[in-house]
């Protein structure tokens, strides 16, 4: 009986990328390859890499300034073709760099059309979006990333919490290393959900992560370009001991509620009270780290009185109990 062909994995480079989304695949793929070696010295070879460059005949500079050599033409003989994050100063030059890649952008959809999946790693989504790919599909992209992505393609239904999403053709991953999960995903496909485990415990990759949820820090996004939110972020980090009704906050913002709402659904997605919400949550996780203080007064600290309906927000807003998240991110002496 033959033994199945190998899944044939391409990477794409350009100018900037990510140097970590095109060296942790192609290990974590090596690592498993010579895992299911072991389990079955007879089953063949299971994984291809190939690194691919729009113009070959040039080096291009990753993000650590390194020159990459011995890329090929892309060709359709791949089963998957991965763009790695893109290095950027701002979500502006982001967008900008992705509106240059006229080239890349065509490739994307030629590829796409003969068959071939594509997944995006990191700010790699950016790219993949302006394909119109991801039009009317699910699609994660990096947290810090989350409010730019959704503004530029309001077609993509963004699940920003989310590490992966696989929605068959294409796949979209969340910030740099959760293309290791990307990569895992791709050996239990090929090679079973044995070998994907074993890799993941060799490499000490956390397989079973769902969500970026835990990671996000409001203090690390990027934040609108409007000076009425940003004094009123002011007002609400100034009262998040007690309760701040949004007909205060409008008054003393000199607005009404009614725009106030308007403001914070263009630029937040969110109205002003659930905005509060994220704030007290991005509060009591800084206590979490920083300090010993119980839950139930960091509950008063954050204005909330229910510990039970707070401890209930903060599972729901970070996929984590409070004793779980001070175990994992509490800074440690």
């Amino acid at each position: 009986m033959g033994h199945a062909a190998p899944l044939r994995v391409g990477v794409l480079l350009f100018e900037d990328f990510v140097l970590s989304n095109l060296a942790g695949p192609i290990d974590v793929l090596r690592v498993a390859q010579r895992l299911a070696d072991l389990r079955d010295p007879k089953a063949g070879r299971r994984f291809e890499t190939h690194v691919f460059a729009l113009e070959p005949q040039f080096a291009p500079c990753c993000s650590a300034g390194l020159s990459i050599t011995g890329a090929a033409a892309p060709h359709a003989a791949i089963d998957l073709l991965l763009v790695p994050g893109i290095m950027h100063s701002s979500p502006h030059q982001l967008i900008d760099r992705v509106q240059a890649m006229a080239g890349e952008r065509a490739l994307l959809r030629d590829l796409a059309g003969r068959g071939v999946r594509i997944a995006a790693a990191c700010s790699g989504t950016f790219l993949l979006a302006a394909t119109g790919l991801l039009d009317g599909r699910r699609a994660t992209t990096s947290w810090w990333l989350a409010h730019a992505f959704q503004r530029q393609f309001p077609r993509v239904h963004l699940e920003a919490d989310a590490m992966l999403v696989d929605e068959g053709p294409v796949l979209t991953t969340g910030a740099a290393t959760a293309v290791l999960n990307l990569t895992l995903k791709l050996v239990a496909e090929a090679a079973g959900e044995p070998v994907a485990q074993q890799t993941a415990r060799m490499m000490n990759v956390d397989a079973e992560r769902q969500s970026q949820a835990p990671y996000v820090s409001l203090a690390l996004m990027e934040r609108p370009r409007s000076s009425l939110l940003e004094r009123a972020d002011r007002i609400i980090n100034q009262s998040l001991h007690r309760e701040l009704p949004v007909a205060e906050l409008a008054g003393a913002l000199g607005t009404s509620e009614r725009s106030l709402l308007r403001h914070f659904r263009e630029h937040y997605g969110m109205g002003p009270l659930e905005h509060i919400q994220r704030l007290r949550v991005e509060r009591a996780k800084a206590l979490l780290e920083t300090t010993r203080l119980s839950f139930e007064e960091i509950c008063e600290r954050v204005g909330y009185r229910d510990v039970s309906s707070f401890r209930k927000l903060f599972k729901r807003a970070t996929t984590l109990t409070p004793a779980d998240y001070r175990e994992r991110f509490r800074l440690r002496a």
